[in-house]
């Protein structure tokens, strides 16, 4: 399987009260378990990011349940109003259990 990759866009900074859109992707199969492999015929196992999270600073500013009708490379696109500087941190949880996270910084401009 290829290396499972989140990425984020962020901006760098912003004016205090400003809406910012947030854009995230992350690279992942979305393997619903209801397809079979085609070399073995068995059914290849559900594997999906089932939860996507994001905190500023610590308190939640966007939340998702995905389901396994979600297309791979599932991506997330909001908007938020930027009280202060902070972190954003994102978290996507999948089934198998990994957990993927990173970070960006927003600086007040």
């Amino acid at each position: 399987m290829a290396k499972i990759k989140p990425r984020v866009k962020v901006p760098k900074s912003a004016e205090v009260g400003e809406v910012v859109t947030i854009k995230t992707l992350i690279s992942h199969p979305m393997e619903s378990g209801q397809r079979k492999d085609k070399k073995t015929g068995e059914m290849i196992p559900r594997n999906i990011v089932n939860t996507f999270s994001v905190t500023f600073n610590g308190e939640p500013v966007f939340e998702a349940a995905v389901e396994p009708a979600v297309s791979a490379n599932p991506y997330f696109e909001f908007q938020m109003r930027v009280p202060e500087a902070g972190e954003l941190a994102f978290k996507w949880v999948a089934d198998d259990g990994e957990v993927y996270e990173i970070s960006k910084t927003i600086k007040i401009a």
